[in-house]
């Protein structure tokens, strides 16, 4: 959690791979003044880049001071 209150809830899997839930993508889209469906195979596509680039900022996070501000939740120092 960050000192604005900003949360960024993460899932994984037990492997270590991004869970996503393309639904949730769809209907916040679609929830949007301007509704956005975006295919399935592009939504795919878009997903799997930003797994790669979760998994990168994770890395980076392993070696960053960390304090457990709720059981389960950790904000990064500084």
């Amino acid at each position: 959690m960050s000192d604005n209150g900003t949360e960024v809830g993460v899932d994984v899997a037990a492997d270590g791979s991004a869970v996503v839930d393309l639904w949730r993508l769809r209907w916040y889209g679609l929830s949007l003044p301007e509704p956005l469906d975006v295919p399935d195979d592009v939504m795919r596509s878009v997903m799997r880049s930003a797994a790669r680039s979760l998994r990168s900022a994770a890395r980076s996070l392993r070696s960053a001071p960390r304090t457990e501000v709720r059981p389960g939740w950790f904000s990064v120092a500084g």
